[in-house]
């Protein structure tokens, strides 16, 4: 990973397009090909980023980060560099999920045909250069599926999934990889942004999957 801070201004050109003054930030480049600009604020979000696949080029005081498939770019112009260093951080271990949703996981994956008639289970804890995925396995067409499981559904699982999924859909073995995010409580929000990036968001029922009268979970 390789941390900048600097004073920059931020050009962000596609879809829509957005401009950030001329002041110190944290620039983040990691090692899957995300560039991320933070301020001291906002907690962990970023002000701007871009996932990958997407390349980074330097020239003297402008740095262009291009999307490998859309073509989107970020444009930053540095005025001066406070700091520049690079860590190897190593394989992620991956989060290691509370008792509620590690429970969740084991047991969507006992029924995995939970999700839909005809579904089989690749395998639980899916391993990625990124981390783990909860559960790969294959809905009754035989299409790959990679499904992320919290125990509440917020936007920060949304991004999760997706970038498993930019990864997934490189394997040619697995592609086209689609998404589930499930939870037993999804937000608004982490809804709408799924619908946006074309993955189906799934309410579970805990005490069903535990063999309370189990019921088909809520598709949207």
């Amino acid at each position: 990973m390789r941390l900048v801070i600097a004073r920059c201004s931020v050009d962000y050109v596609g879809r829509l397009t957005a401009h950030l003054p001329m002041a110190p930030r944290l620039i983040l480049l990691k090692a899957d090909g995300s560039v991320s600009i933070h301020s001291d604020d906002r907690a962990y979000k970023p002000l701007n980023w871009m996932n990958p696949p997407c390349k980074l080029r330097e020239e003297g005081d402008r740095w262009t980060v291009t999307h490998g498939k859309t073509g989107e770019k970020l444009i930053l112009t540095i005025e001066e560099i406070l700091h520049d260093s690079t860590h190897e951080l190593g394989v992620e271990p991956g989060l290691r999920k509370d008792g509620v949703e590690a429970h969740l996981q084991e047991l969507l994956a006992e029924h995995i045909d939970t999700l839909g008639e005809g579904w089989t289970l690749i395998r639980r804890e899916y391993p990625t250069a990124i981390g783990p995925v909860d559960i790969l396995c294959r809905d009754h067409t035989g299409t790959t599926v990679a499904v992320e499981i919290k125990r509440r559904g917020e936007i920060d699982g949304v991004e999760q999934l997706t970038r498993y999924l930019e990864l997934l859909n490189r394997d040619p073995l697995l592609a086209p990889v689609k998404g589930v995010f499930a939870a037993q409580e999804i937000r608004p929000q982490a809804r709408v942004l799924a619908a946006d990036r074309g993955i189906t968001c799934v309410t579970l029922d805990y005490d069903a999957l535990r063999g309370i009268e189990p019921e088909n979970p809520t598709l949207f």
